[in-house]
């Protein structure tokens, strides 16, 4: 599989809460970096954000590559809405490292979380 089609396996699993698969984008030892959730092994943070998510709605907005690097990222819109009934909308960045063999060793999350912080808590 290419970076790309990681990539775009990562926002498909994730939009229809698939998250087994989305944990079986990442290598045995992935983390995930959350502005909200903080630094977790996958696993551990795919399902709290399952436990927190009723739907997921993503609009992609652009691939990034990094030559020469085994780095990519994505831009995305997402719309949260959480099982708590509050939904919020924030433009995502996700920065995707990658294993020789394409499993993601790394995703660092980057978002404004101002919103999503009160709601998600509320």
């Amino acid at each position: 599989m290419t970076k790309e089609e990681v990539a775009h396996q990562y926002l498909s699993f994730l939009e229809k809460g698939e998250m087994d698969n989305v944990v079986n984008l990442f290598a045995d030892d992935g983390i995930v970096e959350s502005p909200l959730y903080g630094i977790k092994p996958a696993k551990t943070f795919y399902k709290l954000l399952s436990e927190d998510t009723s739907l997921s709605e993503l609009k992609f907005d652009g691939l990034f590559l990094e030559n020469n690097t085994n780095r990519i990222s994505l831009l995305f819109d997402y719309k949260w809405s959480m099982k708590n009934g509050n939904v919020v909308e924030f433009k995502v960045v996700d920065i995707i490292e990658l294993t020789s063999e394409n499993k993601i060793k790394k995703l660092a999350i980057i978002y404004d979380t101002v919103n999503a912080r009160d709601l998600l808590t509320k």
